[in-house]
Protein backbone atom coordinates (compact mmCIF):
# COMPACT_ATOMS: atom_id res chain seq x y z
CA UNK A 1 0.00 0.00 0.00
CA UNK A 2 1.23 3.34 -0.87
CA UNK A 3 0.37 6.58 0.70
CA UNK A 4 0.01 10.13 -1.11
CA UNK A 5 0.26 13.16 0.94
CA UNK A 6 -0.35 16.77 -1.16
CA UNK A 7 0.62 19.96 -0.05
CA UNK A 8 1.31 23.52 -1.47
CA UNK A 9 -2.68 24.48 -1.73
CA UNK A 10 -4.13 27.81 -1.43
CA UNK A 11 -5.68 31.10 -2.23
CA UNK A 12 -3.73 33.07 -5.59
CA UNK A 13 -4.86 35.79 -8.03
CA UNK A 14 -5.33 35.33 -11.32
CA UNK A 15 -1.86 35.41 -12.83
CA UNK A 16 -0.45 33.99 -9.93
CA UNK A 17 1.92 30.28 -9.19
CA UNK A 18 1.24 27.81 -7.23
CA UNK A 19 3.36 25.07 -6.24
CA UNK A 20 1.70 21.10 -5.48
CA UNK A 21 3.50 18.68 -3.73
CA UNK A 22 2.55 14.76 -3.40
CA UNK A 23 4.92 12.88 -1.32
CA UNK A 24 4.63 9.04 -1.65
CA UNK A 25 5.55 6.63 0.99
CA UNK A 26 5.12 2.84 1.82
CA UNK A 27 5.08 0.41 -0.80
CA UNK A 28 6.76 1.30 -4.14
CA UNK A 29 7.25 -0.22 -7.60
CA UNK A 30 10.16 0.10 -10.17
CA UNK A 31 7.43 1.28 -12.48
CA UNK A 32 4.74 3.94 -11.98
CA UNK A 33 2.87 6.40 -13.17
CA UNK A 34 2.05 9.63 -10.85
CA UNK A 35 -0.58 11.63 -11.60
CA UNK A 36 -2.36 15.11 -10.79
CA UNK A 37 -6.19 15.45 -11.43
CA UNK A 38 -8.32 18.05 -10.06
CA UNK A 39 -12.13 18.48 -9.29
CA UNK A 40 -14.04 21.63 -8.89
CA UNK A 41 -17.15 21.75 -7.15
CA UNK A 42 -20.53 20.06 -9.08
CA UNK A 43 -17.81 18.60 -11.52
CA UNK A 44 -16.13 15.13 -12.34
CA UNK A 45 -12.63 14.88 -11.55
CA UNK A 46 -10.81 15.31 -13.92
CA UNK A 47 -7.02 14.84 -15.50
CA UNK A 48 -4.49 17.43 -15.56
CA UNK A 49 -0.91 15.81 -16.19
CA UNK A 50 0.79 12.62 -15.68
CA UNK A 51 4.47 11.40 -15.46
CA UNK A 52 5.86 8.39 -16.42
CA UNK A 53 8.24 7.82 -13.20
CA UNK A 54 10.97 5.46 -14.79
CA UNK A 55 11.31 7.13 -18.13
CA UNK A 56 10.27 10.79 -16.98
CA UNK A 57 7.44 10.84 -20.25
CA UNK A 58 4.82 13.68 -20.06
CA UNK A 59 1.89 14.47 -20.30
CA UNK A 60 -0.72 17.58 -19.71
CA UNK A 61 -4.53 18.37 -20.60
CA UNK A 62 -4.96 20.92 -23.18
CA UNK A 63 -6.41 22.96 -20.99
CA UNK A 64 -3.31 23.63 -18.28
CA UNK A 65 -0.03 22.96 -21.43
CA UNK A 66 1.86 25.78 -21.84
CA UNK A 67 1.23 26.50 -17.70
CA UNK A 68 1.71 23.91 -15.78
CA UNK A 69 4.66 21.88 -15.57
CA UNK A 70 4.60 18.18 -13.79
CA UNK A 71 8.68 17.19 -12.42
CA UNK A 72 9.71 14.63 -10.14
CA UNK A 73 12.52 14.44 -7.24
CA UNK A 74 13.61 10.83 -6.89
CA UNK A 75 15.77 11.20 -4.16
CA UNK A 76 12.38 12.79 -2.34
CA UNK A 77 9.81 10.33 -3.47
CA UNK A 78 7.65 13.30 -4.50
CA UNK A 79 6.15 14.89 -7.51
CA UNK A 80 5.33 18.27 -8.21
CA UNK A 81 2.88 20.40 -10.16
CA UNK A 82 4.20 24.17 -10.55
CA UNK A 83 1.09 25.85 -11.84
CA UNK A 84 1.53 29.15 -13.57
CA UNK A 85 -0.42 31.97 -15.10
CA UNK A 86 -3.57 30.89 -12.88
CA UNK A 87 -7.22 31.35 -13.99
CA UNK A 88 -10.36 31.19 -12.09
CA UNK A 89 -11.19 28.22 -13.69
CA UNK A 90 -8.25 26.51 -11.95
CA UNK A 91 -10.22 26.78 -9.08
CA UNK A 92 -10.36 23.10 -7.82
CA UNK A 93 -9.40 20.71 -5.11
CA UNK A 94 -6.32 19.08 -6.75
CA UNK A 95 -5.28 15.21 -6.19
CA UNK A 96 -2.21 12.67 -6.90
CA UNK A 97 -2.79 9.43 -7.93
CA UNK A 98 -0.30 6.71 -8.70
CA UNK A 99 -1.10 3.47 -10.94
CA UNK A 100 1.35 0.79 -11.82
CA UNK A 101 3.00 0.58 -15.37
CA UNK A 102 4.61 2.47 -17.71
CA UNK A 103 1.56 4.16 -19.41
CA UNK A 104 0.11 7.17 -19.22
CA UNK A 105 -3.34 7.25 -19.30
CA UNK A 106 -6.10 10.21 -18.20
CA UNK A 107 -8.64 8.15 -16.92
CA UNK A 108 -9.40 7.89 -13.42
CA UNK A 109 -7.83 4.16 -12.92
CA UNK A 110 -4.89 4.92 -10.43
CA UNK A 111 -4.66 2.65 -7.39
CA UNK A 112 -4.02 5.44 -5.07
CA UNK A 113 -5.05 8.42 -4.07
CA UNK A 114 -3.80 11.26 -2.05
CA UNK A 115 -6.41 13.25 0.03
CA UNK A 116 -6.64 16.21 -2.01
CA UNK A 117 -5.73 20.02 -1.48
CA UNK A 118 -7.82 23.06 -2.43
CA UNK A 119 -6.63 25.59 -5.19
CA UNK A 120 -8.13 28.54 -5.06
CA UNK A 121 -7.54 31.29 -7.97
CA UNK A 122 -9.42 35.03 -7.17
CA UNK A 123 -10.15 37.39 -10.04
Amino acid sequence: QVQLVESGGGLVQAGGSLRLSCAASGRTFSSYVMGWFRQAPGKEREFVAALSWSGGNTYYADSVKGRFTISRDNAKNTVYLQMNSLKPEDTAVYYCARRRGLTIVTSLSYESWGQGTQVTVSS
